[in-house]
């Protein structure tokens, strides 16, 4: 017991010194209070030379740490010891840190560039109000294929890939809410669908599509596809955007069944030091003419009307990635179904896995 004790001490110990040495090198770096802005946002989803103006134009200083998961960022965030002041997480995990009290409220006075947001994208059902969160870039799950690989075939419909002649051409985006939902979607069911039996159902269709299925894969499916190492991937848009430019005979299609609908919004967690350099960044980037190059650098589709207007018609007038009010009408937001059931899907996605080997 006494060495157990002993052990205890020393670490919590270690962790103080730690954090004084991490403090003093911030401090001494200039790193500290006010004059500091800590950054947690996805890889690779803001341009750099925007950190670099912000910082001259603002005075402030930018801490910017990269996460790959929602769940990820949340846990980081709920944990502590890390005072995060703007993060960017999707629309059901902002309901979930809502529920949390993981988020501070935004105070839109604060915001005069948040009138450039075109209003379809405020109010949402995750947020209403916009009490806590503020628009950053949406976008949709959906298909890309190469049609020069399928004999010139086109795809329309998530029921397209359960076709027989795709065999081990498919890549999917290793998401359980993204697979289970384009089955279910499939199905004629909504991707937020609870009942089991609709589950149990849309699992074992997943299941009849194994054939087809060359690999279930994370970041690498953009390299893949713009490669030519499979003909079709079920990705986000922004990827498929960013597939595309890589490689010119690939097409992206939303699927007449029905998808995702998800949306990235700025936050303020509970942990931030520097509220008001946070209000600063979130206006900072909803200026139309700093959102325009971080749209053409991102590949997202933006949702500031005043950058859209800014944007090369060849991005704006695209329909694949700035689908009219009617169609993403009739798209699908993810809600945050609950501990249990968001377990379930991974469940199910776990099991979609295994039957494959």
């Amino acid at each position: 017991m006494k060495q157990l004790v002993r052990m205890t001490a020393a670490v919590i110990i270690l962790t103080a010194a730690l954090l004084y040495l991490t403090n003093w090198l911030n401090t001494s770096q200039g790193y500290r209070g006010n004059n500091t802005l800590t950054i947690y946002n996805w890889g690779d989803y803001i341009d750099p030379a925007l950190i670099a103006r912000f910082e001259k134009e603002s005075g402030i200083k930018v801490i910017y740490q990269t996460f790959d998961s929602n769940e990820a960022m949340m846990t980081k965030i709920a944990q502590g010891g890390t005072s995060f002041d703007v993060s960017i997480p999707s629309e059901y995990a902002i309901s979930k840190m809502k529920q949390e009290g993981l988020l501070l409220p935004i105070d839109h006075s604060k915001i005069p560039n948040l009138k450039y947001v075109d209003k379809r994208f405020m109010d949402l059902s995750f947020d209403q109000g916009n009490q806590y969160s503020i628009p950053y870039f949406w976008g949709t799950v959906g298909i890309v294929y190469n049609p020069e690989l399928l004999g010139g075939r086109e795809i329309h419909k998530w029921t397209d890939l359960w076709d027989e002649s795709l065999r081990n051409q498919i890549l999917l985006v290793d998401g359980a809410r993204e697979v289970i939902g384009m089955s279910l979607n499939s199905l004629g069911y909504s991707l937020n669908d609870t009942d089991e039996g609709h589950l149990q159902e849309a699992l074992r269709k997943l299941n009849q599509l194994t054939p087809n299925v060359k690999a279930i894969v994370g970041d690498e499916i953009k390299m893949l596809l713009a490669g030519e190492e499979a003909a079709i991937g079920v990705v986000w848009s922004g990827d498929a955007s960013e597939i595309m430019s890589e490689n010119d005979k690939l097409d992206y299609v939303v699927p007449e069944e029905g998808t995702n609908l998800w949306f990235d919004n700025m936050v303020i967690p509970k942990s931030a030091t520097n509220i008001e350099g946070a209000h600063k960044f979130i206006n900072f980037m909803l200026d139309p003419e700093v959102n325009a190059q971080n749209t053409e650098y991102v590949g997202y589709s933006t949702p500031n009307a005043q950058a859209l207007e800014l944007l090369p018609e060849d991005i704006s007038g695209d329909e694949r990635f700035y689908p009219d009010p009617e169609k993403t009408s009739r798209l699908e937001v993810y809600e945050n179904l609950g501990p249990r059931m968001l377990s379930h899907y991974n469940e199910l996605f776990l099991e979609f896995k295994m039957h494959r080997k």
